[in-house]
């Protein structure tokens, strides 16, 4: 496969989860071109860990930004915005880019899994990717945290908007769709983290998930922090 795919990390203070992370990477079938850390200043060993795994570090910030810092340096034909948090099975790369380019995708994402062995986080995460599934052709949503895009699509939508404080990723996917195929990944699940469930409380977080989607469509774009949103403020 002559793809070549660069992986773009945002992180704040990661330096507890992205070992997992790039130990995943390390691991995969396929490797990609380049991986880019996107990094907001972290006060902790994030951005030393990055650079011992030979990525790339730059000046990141909140999410969007971050996520386009990358994307502006990026040297691969592929861009896959990832989260600190996730943990990649050893033949992730090789079988999601595998069918990214059979199906001749330009924007798509993966359903996603905990990783967690609670009944409630795989039932609440069920009904994310159910949820997702039912409204991926007229009010399409990603996970911000797995994005495969080409990068002339990036480039037509001039990346992720930031001034939005929340849903970025959402928009990003509804602007790509009108350039290109946008699609779920067959291959895989996601594994990610249920820290924020832990920390915020699964049931407060599912109630704010649900006011966050009744805020954008009744009322569109978050810009202001309504809705207690803290980048990088996750404890152990």
């Amino acid at each position: 496969m002559n793809t070549k795919l660069s992986v773009i990390i945002p992180t704040f203070n990661e330096e507890e989860f992205l070992p997992n992370l790039l130990d995943s990477l390390k691991k995969q079938t396929f490797r990609p071109e380049e991986i880019i850390v996107s990094d907001a200043f972290s006060t902790d060993n994030t951005r030393n860990i990055a650079a011992l795994y030979g990525c790339k570090v730059i000046d990141g910030g909140r999410p969007a930004h971050a996520r386009n810092k990358g994307a502006s340096v990026a040297k691969g034909e592929i861009l896959l915005f990832l989260d600190a948090d996730v943990v990649l099975p050893k033949n992730f790369l090789k079988d999601t880019i595998s069918e990214f380019e059979k199906r001749k995708l330009d924007i798509a994402s993966c359903f996603v899994t905990p990783l967690s062995n609670l009944t409630v986080d795989h039932m609440l995460h069920s009904l994310v990717n159910y949820y997702i599934k039912l409204t991926s052709e007229f009010y399409p949503h990603l996970p911000g945290f797995c994005v495969f895009v080409r990068k002339s699509t990036h480039n037509k939508i001039k990346g992720f908007d930031e001034e939005l404080l929340l849903a970025e990723d959402h928009d990003y996917v509804q602007r790509a769709k009108q350039f290109g195929k946008f699609a779920f990944l067959n291959a895989y699940k996601v594994p990610v983290s249920v820290r924020r469930l832990s920390e915020e409380g699964r049931f407060k977080i599912a109630l704010k998930y649900v006011a966050i989607e009744i805020h954008l469509f009744l009322l569109g774009h978050i810009k202001e922090n309504i809705f207690e949103y803290n980048f990088g403020k996750h404890h152990k």
